[in-house]
């Protein structure tokens, strides 16, 4: 295996675009938009539910989409892929900004969360995945560092910003950003190989020594048993910052207090993100997919207790521990078990659930904050669930293992 610095010189016109791509998914990213929640709720008169209900639908018809639109990526170049996708997700942006008409927000929230959340992390973990087959756990290590650095900066610096400009220029701001790195992403991939040369010719073998279609893998036990780490990681995650600016509010912190040990959460992230891009390139991400979430069933549970912002501080670096499972794991386990040829399609109905998780998430916890049920409760019971889908996915996977090809 050649080191990390001759693997990155080697490859870095392959991995800049993937990071890419990672950062800019910010902008439909549940931390990025839930620093705004207050300021959309105020500025259309939406109830906690209203809201939840708004995001969820918006979210949850972007997962629809996905089980199309994600099947793309095996059959588009990356270079054009990407930089038309940042172009709608500009559009988006701009969109949100001008918007004066809350029945038109559900289709804002539909735009963002397709374009950023759904299809910019798709498009860029096939591309790492398909293209690096010794070394996919360090390359989407690497990818992830762009998400890594947006989560780490923007939603401190959008809480800082808010202070001295007014909301809608951000999203304004956020627009033509993405314009801007459109044409560079292209230019950076101008070399790229056909991704359906690469899916067809140099494709790697799953279970039983084979190629598995999407209809194929969606049917077997570990594709099932993962199922609900695959929703319950996105769905109360998202709660967590979709609900910060309520958080900080029931607790009596300030907002910006609370979003300040957002970095510590990213600092585990990366070096949790680069531990399971180490282990996947030497044991195999399906020894490692079952126990990644253990470090949430903690996190939760402090976040239904923290005293202070210090405790809170410390789930938040637990969460950043499972996010390196969750950033590198399921794309390498997907490739091990069902090969890389149709890795597109089965991705895509991966991340539909992913983000239909992201969706129900929100208005569930909505729903309940309006109903009655304290917060805490919320976090405390979301813990529980991530012990379930942790262990559901034992016995599955420990049978399929038997099975790959070597």
């Amino acid at each position: 295996m050649i080191s990390t610095n001759s693997f990155l010189r080697k490859n870095g016109r392959y991995l800049l675009p993937g990071a890419m791509l990672m950062f800019l998914s910010c902008f439909g990213q549940t931390f990025f938009i839930g620093t705004f929640a207050a300021d959309i709720r105020r500025s259309f008169d939406l109830s906690h539910s209203q809201w939840g209900a708004i995001y969820m639908v918006g979210t949850g018809a972007s997962a629809l989409i996905m089980l199309w639109a994600g099947t793309l990526a095996d059959h588009i170049r990356v270079r054009l892929l990407g930089p038309a996708i940042l172009v709608m997700l500009a559009c988006a942006c701009l969109a949100l900004s001008l918007l004066a008409w809350v029945w038109a927000l559900p289709f804002v929230i539909l735009a963002l969360r397709f374009t950023a959340q759904g299809m910019l992390p798709h498009i860029s973990a096939v591309a790492m995945a398909r293209w690096f087959a010794a070394s996919r756990g360090r390359a989407l290590a690497f990818a992830t560092m762009g998400f890594m650095l947006a989560e780490a900066a923007m939603p401190i610096t959008v809480v800082w910003l808010k202070s001295r400009m007014d909301w809608h220029l951000i999203w304004v701001t956020a627009a033509c950003f993405c314009l801007l790195m459109a044409p560079l992403v292209y230019v950076l991939l101008r070399q790229e190989r056909d991704p359906q040369h690469i899916a067809t010719e140099h494709s790697t073998l799953g279970m039983e020594s084979r190629s598995w279609t999407r209809w194929e893998a969606i049917r077997h036990p570990v594709f099932l048993s993962a199922i609900p780490a695959m929703m319950a990681f996105p769905a109360f995650s998202t709660v967590f910052f979709f609900q910060q600016t309520y958080f900080a509010e029931i607790k009596g912190w300030s907002h910006l207090a609370l979003v300040s040990v957002f970095p510590l959460g990213t600092l585990s992230f990366a070096l949790s993100t680069l531990t399971f891009g180490w282990l996947i390139d030497r044991l195999g991400a399906s020894r490692l997919m079952p126990f990644y979430l253990l470090p949430l069933v903690a996190a939760f549970a402090l976040h239904a207790w923290a005293p202070s912002v210090g405790w809170v501080a410390f789930g938040v670096v637990l969460m950043g521990l499972a996010g390196g499972g969750q950033a590198t794991l399921p794309a390498s386990v997907w490739s091990e078990f069902f090969g890389t040829k149709h890795l597109g399609a089965i991705k895509a109905t991966v991340a539909a659930f992913a983000v239909l998780g992201s969706a129900l998430g929100p208005g569930l916890s909505g729903w309940l904050i309006d109903s009655g049920v304290p917060y805490e409760s919320q976090l405390a019971a979301f813990a529980i669930c991530f012990a379930f889908a942790s262990a559901v996915m034992v016995i599955p996977f420990t049978r399929a293992r038997r099975t790959l090809a070597t």
